[in-house]
C-alpha cells in the first residue's frame, strides 16, 4: 500500500483534486473532515480545546470554529499547541482508514503536510499549485471573505516555493492546464513504485 498526501495553499483546489481521484475508486481520507469530526465527537479531545481556550470554545457541542481562528492566528503558540492536540488524533484516524482500505494508492489530503512534517509518514505528495489572484478569487467565492482576509491568511502559509522542496509532485490546478492528464501521469509514476 502507497500513501500519497495531497496538499497545498488555500484555494489550490485540493478537494477537486481529491473528488477526481474519488471518481477514480481511489480511496481519499479528508484530514480535515477527520478533523472537524473529532473536534466535535471525542470526548478527551474537546476536554483539551476547553482546557487551552476556556470553555468559549465551544456552544454546547458545537466548536466555536471564529473564536478559534481568531485565537490560533493571533497567537502562535496556542497554535502550536492546538496542532499538537489534533493531529495525532488526525494520523490515527488516517491509520484507521487504511485498514478499511485495501487499495494499492491511498490518499490524504491535508492543508499542512510539509509545516507539520507529517510529509514523512508517506512514501509520496502532491502538492496542487495554481496562481495567487486565481485562489484569492477561488476564496473569496467559497467562503464568503474579503480579499484581506484571503491575504491574511496566505500570508500565514508556507510559499509554493517552500512545499516544493518536499513535494515529490506538483500539479498547477490554473484552469489552463488540464487536470486529469497531470493527474494520470502523476499516477503512472505512483504505480511503478508498486510494480
Amino acid at each position: 500500500m502507497i500513501r500519497i498526501g495531497v496538499t497545498g495553499g488555500i484555494g489550490v483546489g485540493k478537494s477537486k483534486i481529491c473528488q477526481i481521484l474519488s471518481s477514480m475508486s481511489y480511496p481519499v481520507f479528508y484530514s480535515d473532515t477527520s478533523a472537524k469530526k473529532l473536534l466535535t465527537t471525542d470526548t478527551k479531545l474537546i476536554a483539551e480545546v476547553k482546557s487551552l481556550f476556556g470553555e468559549a470554545a465551544y456552544a454546547g457541542n458545537v466548536l466555536n470554529s471564529a473564536f478559534i481562528a481568531a485565537q490560533l492566528f493571533s497567537d502562535e503558540e496556542k497554535k502550536q499547541k492546538m496542532n499538537a492536540l489534533v493531529h495525532p488524533k488526525v494520523r490515527a484516524d488516517f491509520e484507521r482508514f487504511c485498514k478499511i482500505n485495501s487499495s494499492d494508492l491511498i490518499f490524504n489530503e491535508a492543508a499542512l503536510l510539509f509545516e507539520t512534517g507529517s510529509y514523512k509518514d508517506f512514501n509520496a505528495t502532491i502538492l496542487v499549485t495554481a496562481p495567487l489572484e486565481l485562489r484569492i478569487s477561488r476564496t473569496i467565492q467559497r467562503d464568503k471573505c474579503t480579499r484581506a482576509q484571503v491575504l491574511a491568511r496566505i500570508e500565514n502559509q508556507w510559499t509554493d516555493a517552500d512545499k516544493m522542496r518536499y513535494a515529490s509532485f506538483e500539479l498547477v490546478n490554473d484552469d489552463e492546464h488540464l487536470v486529469i492528464p497531470q493527474l494520470e501521469a502523476i499516477l503512472e509514476k505512483l504505480k511503478e513504485i508498486i510494480a
